[in-house]
This record gives C-alpha cells, structure tokens and sequence, in this order.
C-alpha cells in the first residue's frame, strides 16, 4: 500500500488535456457565443462528469433487448440548468410568418382567377354580367339571357311573357347604358322634369322558335322614327350559339302625363336627346296592319265563344308608373284561349292594339274568338284568333290577333340580321 503510493508521487499518471492557448490580439476565443461575449464555464462541470462516471458504474446492463437504464440515470444525473440565452432562441416564429405570407398570397390569386374568369365553351353566357353593351355605330343595344327553370312552361320552351319581358328589359337597359335614365320607368331627365313617361299603343312579334331550359339568347334592340308624335321600337331575338332568329318585334310609342294620364306631345327638349339614337331599320318588313273587328258592345259575350270573367290585376302586376305591366295583359288574353289550342298549338305570332291603362282595382273579362285556316301547300292546319280584353264595365282595354301552327311544325329558318 505504502510503496503503491511512493510509486504514484514519483510516476504520476498519463497527463489531462492540454489549457486552451490564449487568443491572440484580436482573436476570438473558443468560448465566445453568438452575442460576442465569453461564455463562463459552469462551475458545476466536474461534478456532473464525477456523477455520470458513477452512474455507468453503478448501474447493471439489463438483458433481454430491452431499454438500457443507463440513460434513465443519465437523465436524473443531468442538472435542470436551462439553456443560454441566444440570437437564435429570440428569434420569432418563422412557421407562423411563413403560413400567414402563404394565405395572403393564395386569396390574392384566387381574386385574380376570377376577375379573369373567361367562358370555357362558345355557348356560355358571354355577357357574364348581364348588363349588355352598345353596338354598331351606338344605334343598337345588345344582351343576352339565360333561360331559366322558372321561365319554361309545359312544354319545356320558355314562354311568350318571358321573351316579352326580355324585350321590355333590354328596352330599360338600353336607355341606361346610353345615359338617358331619368327617375322614372324609362323616362329620360327631360322626360322626368315634365312628368311624362312612355306608354305602349302598338306591339307585333313573330316567333319563330321557342327556346328551352339553359338555351343562351342575345337580345338587340333599337329605337327610330314614328310620326310626328311617337317612337318606334324594334328587337330581334337570336340563338346565341347557332344565330337563328328566334323571335323578331316591333312596337310603337306614344308619352302620357303621370298627373293628367292624358296623352303628351313630344316635347323638342326630349326630341334632342333621344334623336342621335335613332335608326331607320325595322325589323319586320311586312307590318300587320290590318284593323281589328268592331264588336258591339252589347253583343260581346254572345259573339265571342269563349269568356273568362273576373280578372283582377295583383300588387304584383303593377309597375313604377302605378299601371299594369303590358307583358301582363298577354297573359290575360290567353287565359280565355280554349285549353285544346294551347295544347296542340303554340303561339306563331301576335298583334296588340292598346286602348287605354288598366289600374289595380280594376276588374276585366278576356274574350277569344277562334277561326282556322289552311294557311300553307303542306296542309298543316293553322289557326287565328281574335282577342278582346275590357273591363266588366265595358271600356276596351286591349284587341289582339293571335296566329298558332301546330306543335312540331317546322318555322321559316331565319339567319341573324344583316347591317
């Protein structure tokens, strides 16, 4: 034991590591952090290196593949010293950062793929908007429509009072989009100031195909000369996809005072602004002019077959000038029409004559009188109608001539206009 220990003070053992050298003038030393200032070693240093050393040597090795318990002991031995203070541990959290520059940038894109949203097939509403647009020279309105589920009827073809309520739209439009809209139902500002809006005296439509459910139609309309105290108003209905026509119009116009409802010459005020709009094309070349038969007034019932009584106009019916809807009374005259026409037949076209307004506590009767022709070499049957509209106090309301083909008959292919 004695000469074990005069052998260590003579022979000691192999020598530890060798100090750090010291930095240089301007050098940076081996324990200096990120922040520039040395880091001072832990005072406890050797005593966790004593304490692991006992810990390997007191704990056995466990058999049998399982966990060793040396880094439980490890674990235990360690001190709960937290750890220093860095650059990089103040630094915030670039995941957050990152995931919030992520969103805005994929709203931003989404935003963009619709504003340049484009139609992926010709048939597609083109007009993604439906406000519609000028063309040729500014002298023709043009929009197009969408036929509906609630449009159709059933037949599965869209309806006469829908393709007239598309004419009555593109008018309105028409009269917005060139800047003419006053703060009545399609008076211009001129108009407004006198009180005066237009009212419909005369209306032809030919049909010539009804379209159906999802079915795309483009819509043009424009305004010309009629007397020297009216308005013409004509519209062209077309297939947007194969350009046939599909149904063509003309109509005439007449102003009428909203205090008097009394009929109003065309102030030059007006005439200046709604002139520079007008062109000279019609769209039925071969007007129906014919007048229609004067019924007694006593023998209305008995002359006519059949007879629906008391119709009256719903708030619904009304329009901004406090009068029925002229797309309305369409709906009224064939509401006498005999159930057999309607089912068999479809409506080729009609002619309206307007006497005078209809307000909301009126009470009418629709008359319908029915003829049949033989009208073509193929010998399809078509029939012609005459209707009259009036109050059940006598006043006539409105005279119509309605022409029906049987259902399936094949109608006049007619391309689209040609300017």
């Amino acid at each position: 034991m004695a000469g074990s220990i005069a052998a260590a003070a003579f022979f000691p053992g192999p020598p530890g590591p060798p100090p750090p050298p010291k930095s240089a003038l301007g050098e940076r030393p081996d324990s200096l952090d990120v922040r520039g200032i040395a880091a001072r070693q832990a005072s406890s240093s050797s005593a966790v290196r004593a304490a692991r050393t006992r810990a390997h040597a007191a704990v056995p090795k466990v058999n049998g593949g399982g966990k060793s318990a040396l880094a439980d002991a490890e674990h235990d031995a360690m001190p709960s010293a937290a750890q220093p203070r860095t650059f990089y541990n103040q630094l915030p959290d670039w995941s957050m950062l990152l995931a919030a520059i992520t969103t805005i940038f994929l709203a931003a894109e989404k935003q963009w793929t619709l504003l340049d949203w484009k139609p992926k097939r010709p048939d597609m509403l083109v007009d993604t908007l439906g406000f519609g647009t000028i063309v040729h020279d500014g002298v023709m309105f043009r929009q197009n429509f969408s036929i509906r589920s609630y449009e159709i009827g059933a037949d599965r073809t869209a309806s006469i009072e829908t393709l007239m309520n598309h004419l009555q739209e593109t008018a309105l439009n028409h009269v917005k989009v060139v800047g003419l809209l006053g703060d009545g139902f399609g008076s211009t500002p001129e108009m407004s100031k006198r009180n005066l809006f237009w009212v419909v005296s005369q209306m032809q439509a030919i049909v010539e195909r009804y379209p159906c459910w999802g079915d795309t139609v483009e819509v043009n309309t424009w305004v010309g000369h009629h007397g020297k105290n009216g308005m013409r108003r004509d519209w062209h209905i077309r297939d947007s996809v194969t350009g046939l026509t599909v149904l063509k119009a003309t109509s005439k116009w007449v102003m009428m005072n909203k205090v008097t409802r009394r009929l109003a010459r065309i102030p030059d005020e007006v005439r200046t602004e709604i002139e520079p709009f007008f062109s000279e094309y019609a769209a039925i070349d071969d007007q129906d002019n014919r007048k229609f038969p004067k019924l007694p007034e006593h023998d209305r019932a008995t002359s006519a077959k059949y007879v629906r009584t008391g119709l009256t106009p719903r708030w619904a019916d009304l329009d901004i000038n406090q009068h029925v809807n002229n797309v309305k009374y369409i709906g009224w005259i064939l509401e006498s029409a005999p159930i057999s026409i309607l089912e068999n037949h479809e409506l080729a076209s009609i002619v309206l004559d307007y006497k005078r307004e209809c307000g909301r506590n009126s009470v009418l009767e629709s008359h319908t009188t029915v003829h049949t022709d033989c009208a073509d070499e193929s010998g399809e049957t078509t029939l012609h109608c005459e209707h009259l509209l009036s109050l059940e106090s006598g006043p006539t309301i409105v005279k119509a001539r309605t022409m029906w083909r049987p259902k399936g008959a094949k109608s006049q292919e007619t391309a689209a206009l040609s300017w």
